[in-house]
């Protein structure tokens, strides 16, 4: 019952967490821009900065976790994230509210992914990958909670109100689960897998150490590659799929990619427990660039959008599970944290910058010489994990013994 309790304490965490720090974001940056007189652009442009800044933190967060606990970690990072909402919230200039706005993703690093991950890992080791595969189901909620409650609170709160009740919600929700989770489980009170069964082997590296610095490279590759992609084509869904002439209907593709990611991983939760991590990565990696490929032959047909939308959803579900299951995979759970937070740098720092690349792009030679683009990366990303898979499957026989996760 322990694991399972974590899961869904960290779930709600992992939502507010989100949904507070990042998907509010879009639905209150218009009246940001409104109150400190900037055009919207320059308010996505300091959010932008923020990310790469979270991105250049979060190697440092990493071995933080690893040093003194993930949950002690997000414990801080709860206060954190509360003050640096209330200093966005109290920002009487536009001067404040960035650096603030730093701090928010300076905070992010501490209590998302990058660090649940690890949570689980040093709590539950032995069953640490489904946990993360049933964290990132409920997490997928985020987006379908958080973009229509900032809308609701909107129409009788202004944001900066918002964005005190959401550091009311890191206090009041997120702290006292994050403090909950800090404490050192029994060794009595691990829990095992199934009722009675001998407790998992804590996860060890499936990489022979000569193996190991490539599979680390190949890994950032096809993640930062992926990064890029994912972050291009969400800042950019709806403008770019009217530009290929699908006009209003654009909107309600671009609302079948939440559903579709959520779908992804409660397949993968039922039928994926034999698919191994490699071989989930270059599943999650081959979606992506299938995506765009059949937008770019069928546009501007619905079907063919719908399908695309559909598509890279679930390209993007499995990629958030791939995220913290393939590093505990190839390298096992010690330094977990430090490597994750080596991971989330990769994809945040990239991250931050594909949005300006890709409009870069869609400026110079189109939108569809700008989709033919990514999907080469994404391509490329494939490569990549497949790579990695050939690296796991040349390890001896004789190294798999019990302990290893092959997988």
């Amino acid at each position: 019952m322990g694991r399972w309790i974590d899961v869904a304490a960290l779930g709600v965490t992992q939502i507010i967490g989100y949904g507070t720090l990042y998907y509010s974001f879009s639905i209150l940056a218009p009246a940001m821009a409104r109150d400190f007189g900037w055009p919207s652009e320059w308010i996505f442009a300091a959010l932008s900065a923020a990310l790469l800044t979270g991105g250049l933190v979060a190697p440092w967060a990493g071995r933080w976790i690893d040093r003194f606990g993930a949950g002690r970690v997000m414990a801080v990072g709860s206060m954190a994230a509360a003050l640096a909402l209330a200093a966005c919230a109290l920002a009487p200039y536009g001067f404040l509210f960035v650096p603030a706005l730093f701090a928010i993703e300076i905070a992010a690093t501490l209590v998302q992914y990058g660090a649940a991950f690890p949570l689980l890992v040093q709590r539950h080791p032995g069953t640490a990958q489904r946990s993360i595969v049933y964290l990132t189901l409920i997490a997928g909620f985020a987006s379908t909670i958080f973009w229509p409650l900032s809308t609701w609170l909107h129409d009788f709160l202004t944001w900066q109100q918002i964005y005190l009740v959401f550091a009311l919600m890191h206090v009041v929700l997120c702290l006292p689960i994050h403090l909950w989770m800090s404490r050192r489980l029994p060794i009595a009170a691990e829990p095992a897998d199934g009722d009675g069964a001998r407790k998992p082997p804590s996860p060890h590296s499936s990489l022979p150490p000569e193996a190991r610095s490539k599979g680390f490279l190949l890994m950032a590759a096809g993640f930062a590659l992926q990064s890029f992609i994912s972050s291009a084509i969400l800042v950019h869904m709806v403008p770019m799929l009217g530009a290929l002439g699908l006009g209003l209907a654009s909107v309600a593709v671009g609302a079948l990619f939440g559903p579709s990611q959520v779908a992804s991983r409660f397949i993968n939760m039922i039928f994926g427990r034999e698919l191994s991590q490699a071989s989930l990565a270059i599943v999650s990696a081959a979606l992506l660039p299938i995506a765009l490929v059949l937008l770019l032959v069928t546009a501007p047909s619905f079907t063919g959008a719908m399908l695309f939308a559909v598509l890279f959803g679930m390209g993007n579900g499995l990629y958030s599970i791939v995220g913290g299951t393939l590093p505990l995979a190839l390298f096992g759970a010690e330094g977990y944290g430090a490597r994750q937070g080596q991971m989330m740098s990769v994809r945040l720092i990239v991250g931050s910058a594909a949005p300006f690349a890709f409009a870069l792009m869609m400026d110079q030679i189109g939108v569809k010489g700008a989709l033919a683009v990514a999907a080469l990366f994404g391509g490329c990303a494939v490569v990549a994990f497949a790579a990695i898979a050939r690296l796991v499957a040349v390890v001896p026989v004789r190294q798999l013994g019990d302990g290893m996760l092959p997988r």
